[in-house]
């Protein structure tokens, strides 16, 4: 952007509200203004909750999303959405506080948010059906991190036989896996090369068959999982 290659509209920013002692409205309302002067680019156009956690439980979370959305009525945000939150902070969020918020915000449609992107690890060992057909049923996209599986399972027997079938590498068959649900796969790497490969899987669609193939019933997230965490629980 400084060099005039690319304009404010060419770029979605995605930043999340994440402290050390958990989610509040307050720290909530610091992290967003800490983010806008970071980045100098006037407004973020996805801002998620990192996580379930706060110092205040039930309330913190609340209060959390209620700075999200007076942000997004400030025009400091553009969409709001959620991290690492199980079907029980959901269910919540939805029953609970948005129409609490609503209510104390006047009552006008929208004014206690709309939930609008759900972030989770997503990969063929943690498939996390039930949030994600949780999320199919209200709009709310999905947004797959470590789609490789942080590359634990880029060696998987089933995976390699499928991959050289397409002609493709694992990480290939991965991310188009995660595109082929519906999801939004957020691989990473610092590494250009890496980077663009990783873009080379719009050319060939894996057969329903391969995409079943390469389904488990494993439960094996890769990083920390927060989704089982109680509805009080503090801090992870």
């Amino acid at each position: 952007m400084k060099a005039g290659l690319v304009t404010r509209q060419d770029i979605f920013l995605t930043s999340k509200i994440s402290t050390p002692s958990g989610i509040t409205y307050e720290s909530c309302k610091e992290s967003i203004v800490k983010s806008l002067e970071n980045t100098g680019l006037g407004y973020i156009d996805l801002m998620l909750l990192h996580g379930p956690c706060s110092p205040l439980g039930s309330a913190g979370r609340k209060g959390a999303w209620k700075a999200l959305v007076e942000a997004v009525e400030e025009g400091k945000i553009r969409s709001i959405g959620v991290s690492n939150y199980g079907i029980h902070h959901l269910e919540q969020l939805e029953k609970e506080h948005i129409p609490e918020i609503q209510a104390e915000r006047g009552g006008k449609d929208g004014a206690g948010g709309i939930l609008s992107v759900g972030q989770w690890e997503v990969h063929p060992w943690c498939m996390r059906n039930d949030i994600a057909e949780w999320c199919a049923k209200r709009g709310v996209v999905v947004e797959a991190y470590s789609p490789l599986a942080r590359g634990t399972r880029l060696k998987d027997k089933t995976l390699k036989v499928v991959a050289e079938k397409y002609g493709k590498t694992p990480a290939h068959m991965l991310i188009r896996w995660s595109l082929q649900k519906g999801y939004v796969p957020l691989p990473k790497s610092n590494k250009k090369p890496r980077i663009k490969s990783n873009t080379d899987v719009f050319d060939f669609e894996i057969a329903e068959e391969d995409m079943k193939k390469l389904e488990t019933k494993e439960y094996k997230p890769t990083y920390w999982d927060l989704t089982a965490k109680g509805l009080e629980d503090p801090i992870p």
